[in-house]
């Protein structure tokens, strides 16, 4: 698997430098996603599935109700 090297901070994470934030990075056919105070720690996905699991929390499906 690509080891991405370049990083984007989640916008919802402020502009300060603190470690408190998600970091997504693409590489071909893959998201990866980590923690910034844990950066070791990566969940990589295809953009599909993601955006699946996104698209059902804007529109609430996990808000605690089963889908």
């Amino acid at each position: 698997m690509t080891t991405p090297d370049k990083w984007q901070k989640s916008s919802f994470s402020g502009s300060g430098d603190g470690n408190n934030c998600v970091e997504l990075a693409a590489t071909p056919g893959t998201i990866h996603l980590r923690e910034s105070d844990a950066p070791t720690t990566q969940l990589s996905t295809a953009p599909g599935p993601l955006a699946h699991f996104l698209h059902h929390i804007k529109i609430g499906l996990y808000e605690g109700t089963p889908v």
